[in-house]
């Protein structure tokens, strides 16, 4: 099963619509919560980095029988220094975003953590670039 979302830099007011969608099709599909958690969190930071920090961007689901791929694609600032970004509680998030509740610096590390598979790529001025995978056994 093969599912596509566009997610638009700032709209917070839809913000976890994609993680949201993807809940509802894997409580159809499967019964394993965790897995199920774990999938959710990694979207959902994933739907919300987007917002926070690019212009726009897309995210591909592919649910298999071994494993769901997420792939997320933005258009945006980019990030200099993947290893710092990748550190608990660092952000360049604004103000603003901080105020809404967002931006505590944890959501590269979140996905990581709830990912069987977790690759980044980035380049300043043009994107990033995440492939996530959850294995399913």
């Amino acid at each position: 099963m093969h599912l596509e979302y566009n997610i638009q830099g700032g709209d917070f007011s839809n913000a976890g619509t994609a993680s949201s969608a993807i809940k509802k099709v894997l409580k159809q599909l499967m019964s394993n919560q965790k897995i199920i958690r774990k999938v959710v969190v990694a979207l959902y930071e994933t739907e919300v980095n987007i917002v926070a920090h690019a212009f726009s961007g897309k995210i591909s689901v592919d649910i298999d029988v071994d494993k769901i791929i997420i792939n997320a694609k933005d258009r945006g600032p980019g990030i200099s220094d993947i290893e710092m970004a990748m550190e608990n509680g660092y952000s360049t998030a604004s103000d603003e975003v901080r105020e809404m509740g967002f931006g505590a610096g944890m959501g590269l590390a979140n996905i990581k953590n709830n990912s069987s598979k977790f690759e980044i790529k980035s380049e300043v001025g043009v994107g990033t670039e995440l492939l996530i995978i959850v294995n399913l056994k």
